[in-house]
């Protein structure tokens, strides 16, 4: 019998959706760099350019702390600051080239990994899972 109860299927969606990030972060090991890091990136190359504000807020994460990490990916050619055409004495962040290939290769090795492992999946199991990532969606959505 399927469990229902929105507490069980809390917890259960919680534990798989955790084990599942880590299975995948596996393959961003080869880039060298950090989990935090790649996160703030990843908001960047798949969001496009932000406020330090904006990036912080979505790494839910203080400014200092965002600072910090845009800094680092600065220096590593990852990331670069730009004049904000709306408000000339704000900055914009932006990948670079170098970070969207970083990315976009990182982005390759997790999708490989996962659809390894989803094809020894039978036909049903993946169209369930397929369902069940829709249903994911909408609950990053529902705010």
């Amino acid at each position: 019998m399927a469990r229902t109860d929105s507490l069980e299927v809390a917890t259960a969606l919680h534990r798989a959706a955790i084990r599942l990030l880590r299975t995948a972060r596996v393959a961003d090991d080869e880039t060298g760099v950090s989990a935090p890091k790649l996160s703030a990136l990843s908001v960047l190359t798949f969001g496009g350019p932000q406020s330090l504000k904006s990036l912080a807020g979505a790494e839910q994460v203080t400014p200092a702390t965002m600072s910090k990490l845009v800094s680092d990916l600065e220096a590593d050619g990852l990331l670069a600051k730009r004049a904000d055409r709306e408000d000339k004495r704000g900055l914009r962040i932006e990948v670079t080239a170098k970070g969207r290939a970083l990315m976009e290769e990182g982005r390759k090795r997790r999708l490989a990994l996962l659809n390894k492992r989803i094809a020894k999946l039978t036909r049903e199991e993946r169209a369930q899972l397929a369902d069940a990532s829709a249903l994911m969606m909408r609950l990053a959505a529902d705010q």
